[in-house]
C-alpha cells in the first residue's frame, strides 16, 4: 500500500511455457514407493512408528515363543516337588562371593519348620555356593521332561548346579514346586485359549455379521435381536455359570477346549456387529455389485470381495479381544469355575493365592498375577497401534 492510500496491484505470475495435458508428472522413488504399495504395506509402515505398539508385539512374540519352548526354559519339570524346601521364598542370584566375582550363583536354603508360629523359615547359608549353569543337560532331579509330552529331554536353558542346589527365581508353593518354571508351563494354557477362542468367535462372528450384513431385512432383524439377547447377559455371572456347568468329571482336554468353547460363544456377538455395520457399507459398492451381477455367489462376495476390505480393522478388533479371554480365563479359573489341576494356567496358580493367611506370609504365590497383567497390557498396547495403522491414509 502507497502512503496516500492506493493499494498496489499484487503482481501475479504465469508460466509461458505451453501446456501438454498428456505430460505426467515426474515422481520420485520414494513417492512412487509410497503411491503404489498396497493395504498391508502402509499398514506395516504406520505400525512400525508406533514403537510403544512395536516394544509392545515383540514382547508379545517372545511370551508365545516363550511358551512354545517352555520345557527348555524352565529349569524344573512342572510337577516337580522338593519336600525340603516348601514355601521357599525366591532365591537371589549373586554374582559376587566374599569380594570375588564368581558368576551367577545362589545360596543354598537352610530350612526348619517354625511350630510356634507355623510358618517354614528358610535361611541363605552363604557358606554354600552353588553356581547357575546354562544349556545344561540333567544332573539333578527335576530336569527330565517330555518335550510338548511326545520327545523326551533334560536340556534347560538354566538350571541348578546339581545335587541338593536349587534355583528359585519366584520361591516355591505348598508343594515345594517351583513357581517360575510352573508360571512358564502355565503360560501355555493361558496364551493359547486367546488364540484358540479369537479365531471361534471371529468364525462365528464373522459367519452371522456377514449373512446378516448381506442380506438386510428380515435376516438382519433376527440375528440383531439374538445378538441383543446375549449381551443383556451380565458377562461374569454368565460366565461362572457356564464354567460351573462343565461337568468336573471331564477330562484336562476336554475341560480345556469345555472353557475355550464357553469364551468364544461370549464374545462373537460384538464382532458380528463389527461386520454387519461394514458389510451394510460395502455391500453397494461398486466392486461389491460388479461382483455379483457376473454371477459370484453371496459366499464367494463376502469372503473374497468385502471381508478382506476391512480385513486390517478385523486384526485390530481381534488383538484387543485376546486379552479379554486370557482375563475371563484366569478369573473362572482363580474362583474354581474354569480350569483345574492337574491343568496348569496363570488363573490356576493364582487360586492356590486365595487364602489371605497364605498370601500375607507367602506374597510370592502372587507372583503368576504379574504376567497376566504385563500381557493385558502389551495385547492393548499392539491393539492401539494396529487400530491407527487400520487407516494407514489418516
Amino acid at each position: 500500500m502507497k502512503d496516500d492510500g492506493v493499494e498496489e496491484p499484487v503482481p501475479h505470475y504465469v508460466s509461458r511455457e505451453p501446456f501438454d495435458p498428456d505430460d505426467e508428472v515426474a515422481l520420485t522413488p520414494e513417492q512412487e514407493k509410497y503411491y503404489m504399495a498396497g493395504q498391508w504395506r502402509l499398514m506395516w509402515w504406520k505400525l512400525r512408528r508406533h514403537k510403544v505398539a512395536v516394544v509392545a508385539g515383540i514382547f508379545l512374540l517372545l511370551l508365545y515363543l516363550i511358551a512354545v519352548f517352555a520345557e527348555f526354559v524352565a529349569p524344573y519339570e512342572l510337577q516337580h516337588r522338593n519336600s525340603r524346601t516348601l514355601f521357599a521364598p525366591p532365591q537371589a542370584v549373586h554374582l559376587f562371593h566374599e569380594g570375588k566375582f564368581v558368576g551367577p550363583f545362589t545360596y543354598r536354603y537352610k530350612s526348619r519348620f517354625d511350630l510356634e508360629n507355623a510358618q517354614w523359615i528358610h535361611t541363605p547359608d552363604t557358606r554354600r555356593v552353588d553356581r547357575v549353569r546354562f544349556l545344561c543337560s540333567g544332573g539333578y532331579k527335576g530336569s527330565e521332561y517330555k518335550f510338548w509330552g511326545l520327545i523326551k529331554g533334560d536340556v534347560h536353558l538354566f538350571c541348578p548346579a546339581g545335587g541338593r542346589a536349587t534355583i528359585y527365581l519366584l520361591g516355591t508353593d505348598r508343594l515345594g514346586r517351583d513357581v517360575f518354571s510352573r508360571i512358564i508351563h502355565g503360560s501355555r494354557i493361558s496364551l493359547s485359549i486367546g488364540l484358540i477362542g479369537i479365531i471361534l468367535s471371529f468364525v462365528l462372528g464373522i459367519a452371522i455379521g456377514g449373512v446378516a450384513g448381506f442380506y438386510g431385512g428380515w435376516v438382519d432383524n433376527i440375528i440383531q435381536r439374538i445378538i441383543e439377547v446375549l449381551k443383556s447377559f451380565p458377562r461374569l455371572p454368565l460366565w461362572m455359570a457356564l464354567g460351573a456347568a462343565m461337568p468336573v468329571k471331564w477330562s484336562p482336554i476336554l475341560a480345556y477346549f469345555g472353557i475355550t468353547l464357553v469364551l468364544a460363544l461370549l464374545d462373537w456377538p460384538g464382532l458380528a456387529r463389527a461386520v454387519r455395520s461394514k458389510l451394510l457399507a460395502l455391500r453397494e459398492e461398486d466392486f461389491a455389485v460388479a461382483a455379483n451381477l457376473m454371477g459370484a455367489s453371496t459366499k464367494r462376495v463376502i469372503g473374497r470381495h468385502l471381508v478382506p476390505s476391512f480385513a486390517s480393522h478385523l486384526i485390530a478388533s481381534a488383538s484387543l479381544a485376546i486379552p479379554e479371554m486370557i482375563l475371563a480365563e484366569t478369573a473362572l479359573s482363580f474362583l474354581g469355575l474354569g480350569l483345574r489341576s492337574p491343568i496348569t494356567s496363570w488363573g490356576v496358580l493364582l487360586n492356590e493365592a486365595q487364602n489371605i493367611e497364605v498370601v500375607a506370609l507367602y506374597p510370592w504365590l502372587m507372583a503368576p498375577m504379574i504376567p497376566v497383567i504385563l500381557t493385558v497390557l502389551a495385547f492393548n498396547f499392539l491393539g492401539d497401534g494396529l487400530r491407527d495403522a487400520a487407516d494407514p491414509y489418516s
